[in-house]
């Protein structure tokens, strides 16, 4: 284990009477941010780097809890020497609101009931995740982000911070991502959504104290899953191979290693994360789309941070030619942009298991952002 071991902290605010109030027009506080922070701010706090998460992501994206031999999700990315390195670069990572893992979500108790918010928890959306991380980064009195960085949910909310706060950043970065969820994308969550509110147990989301809506979440998430690979990458791990038997059952149970797999991956999924999370943070992405008013390129205008867009040739949920679409209208405006397609068989999930050729891309792209950054604030303090 060559990981610091790591604590979760937590920010709360929003607090009565100064909610936080969503897109939606509904109000929301106290609000709780789970964070966890890795390397060191600089004094003059030029050196900060804000990491977003995936959809059933969380805070701990590196390094060890203690008393536990998981490390976080993107731990071969963030370290000593990694491509977000922590001798050189202040990496935060929150857990985004809505979710289950210590940010406030419909797990937590609503203040007004005592009770758990359950599907009385407002709808949310990319927009307000990034607003209320915003207040994070102020209380942590950072006045301008070195960089913005994430991977699929974690790429939209990258995206749209550095539209919505564009002084308060100076890059972004964003893998396997798009600038908005298409009718395919919306279809696959509306069957993994309607799986888990299908379940018996959901009892229209009000199921904590009770049984779990368990079936439900495990083919929510056996769906999910399979978005997350690509046939080669299947092909390549399971293939026609038998589970446990030398020939087929002709019957309904696990005949093949891939129906064992994703059976496995259901069912541990249930005790990791909350269907009515799920429900709220997939409706999210859903309801994303940064092109709605202005057209594309218009979004775009006057933004003077530069980008990195990181795609994979065999991520078919958030295949490249969506980001194609959107460096195209970066470039339009002139934008200092980078676009690279990676040469990958492992399908969407590609974002954290290709590590060896990210780290490449990510370190010299931080290295080229941080150079003119670190040189001025030298130069400050020579004055």
């Amino acid at each position: 284990m060559n990981q610091p071991i790591v604590e979760t902290q937590y920010f709360t605010f929003a607090k009565s009477p100064h909610e936080m109030v969503l897109k939606s027009g509904l109000k929301l506080g106290p609000i709780t941010l789970a964070y966890e922070t890795y390397g060191t701010l600089n004094a003059d706090q030029s050196n900060a780097i804000l990491i977003f998460h995936a959809l059933t992501g969380d805070a701990h994206a590196a390094g060890y809890h203690k008393d536990s031999t998981t490390p976080g999700w993107w731990d071969p990315m963030i370290g000593s020497g990694r491509a977000f390195d922590t001798d050189k670069y202040f990496i935060i990572c929150a857990n985004a609101i809505g979710g289950c893992k210590g940010s406030t979500g419909p797990s937590s108790i609503n203040p007004a009931t005592g009770k758990p918010y359950g599907l009385s928890f407002p709808v949310i959306t990319i927009e307000d995740m990034v607003v209320s991380q915003k207040y994070l980064i102020d209380h942590l009195g950072i006045k301008k982000l070195l960089c913005a960085a994430g991977g699929s949910m974690g790429g939209l909310m990258a995206l749209e911070w550095s539209v919505r706060f564009p002084d308060s950043l100076h890059s972004a970065l964003l893998i396997a991502t798009n600038y908005k969820h298409t009718a395919q994308q919306i279809a696959l969550h509306e069957v993994a959504r309607q799986a888990i509110m299908s379940d018996p147990h959901w009892n229209n989301g009000d199921y904590y104290g009770k049984e779990l809506p368990a079936q439900g979440m495990a083919v929510s998430r056996m769906i999910g899953h399979i978005t997350y690979m690509s046939e080669r990458s299947m092909e390549e791990k399971f293939g026609r191979k038998l589970q446990d038997k030398e020939k087929v059952g002709y019957d309904f149970s696990q005949d093949f290693e891939v129906e064992s797999y994703l059976r496995y991956r259901g069912s541990s999924f249930v005790q990791r994360f909350d269907a009515n999370s799920y429900l709220f943070l997939s409706k999210a992405l859903d309801y994303f789309n940064l092109s709605d008013k202005q057209g594309l390129q218009a979004v775009f205008k006057g933004l003077k941070n530069k980008f990195l867009v990181i795609t994979f040739t065999s991520d078919w949920l958030y295949p490249s030619y969506q980001s194609k679409e959107m460096v195209k209208a970066m470039k339009g405006n002139d934008i200092d942009v980078s676009f690279i397609e990676i040469d990958t068989t492992y399908g969407h999930d590609s974002f954290l298991v290709e590590i060896e050729g990210q780290s490449k891309l990510v370190k010299h792209f931080l290295e080229n952002v941080a150079k003119p950054v670190f040189a001025r604030s030298v130069s400050d303090e020579a004055i």
